[in-house]
């Protein structure tokens, strides 16, 4: 399954920024995988944190593998040492059973955050322990599928920023400018920022000064 969004919301976007459309007009539909269990969607994304998308995939699939069902049941019934042997950090596993004990006590509604707002989610998402904000934000695009997120910690939105506007440096008041452009659609501007990041369209750079260390490696080349 993909994150849904249409002509409603590419349209809206092309008629607020000249830019942009011309990425999406580049680009055309981009398709982002989404998982709408919410349980799962919070499980992946603590296993995710800090490591490459390649060892979440293998710690992922392994989980996936020896135990069937993903719920809090089984997160339970496999314990800290088992989860750890998955390729996990023994935080990372304790993150886990912690947020398991919480579904199964009842301590924490995941059907209740599906009726917040936006900023409600996140809040209540992030008292998880091991889900910060960037994290919260990520399970609302990626599971929920929200369609006004937009976030600051994220670098790779930042870059995408830099390299369609030509900016050398992404402020909180220039990025809030950026979200009041785009919302209330920010998540499908979000899908092409991190596309443009990613180096999608061949030949946009990214703007932001050069850092001391690679001045230095430059003009080592030049010699």
């Amino acid at each position: 399954m993909y994150f849904e969004y249409g002509e409603t919301e590419i349209e809206y976007l092309k008629q607020k920024d000249k830019k942009l459309a011309e990425v999406i007009d580049t680009l055309g539909m981009i398709e982002r995988t989404v998982d709408t269990d919410l349980f799962s969607s919070v499980v992946h994304h603590i296993i995710g944190q800090q490591i490459s998308m390649k060892a979440q995939a293998t710690i992922w699939q392994r989980m996936q593998d020896d135990l069937g069902v993903m719920n809090a049941e089984t997160i339970l019934e496999a314990g800290i040492p088992k989860l750890q042997a998955y390729g996990m950090t023994f935080r990372k596993a304790e993150y886990l059973t912690d947020f398991a004990e919480k579904i199964k006590s009842g301590e924490f509604d995941l059907d209740a955050v599906w009726q917040m707002s936006d900023q409600e989610a996140i809040e209540a998402l992030s008292s998880l322990k091991g889900i910060g904000v960037w994290t919260a934000e990520m399970i609302l695009l990626f599971c929920m599928q929200r369609l006004n997120v937009f976030s600051y910690g994220d670098l790779a939105i930042l870059r995408g920023l830099r390299m369609v506007y030509h900016h050398r440096k992404i402020d909180k008041k220039l990025f809030e400018k950026y979200r009041r452009r785009f919302s209330p659609y920010c998540s499908v501007a979000s899908l092409y920022l991190w596309a443009v990041s990613g180096g999608a369209i061949p030949g946009m750079k990214d703007y932001a000064p050069k850092t001391v260390k690679s001045k230095t490696a430059d003009k080592k080349k030049a010699k």
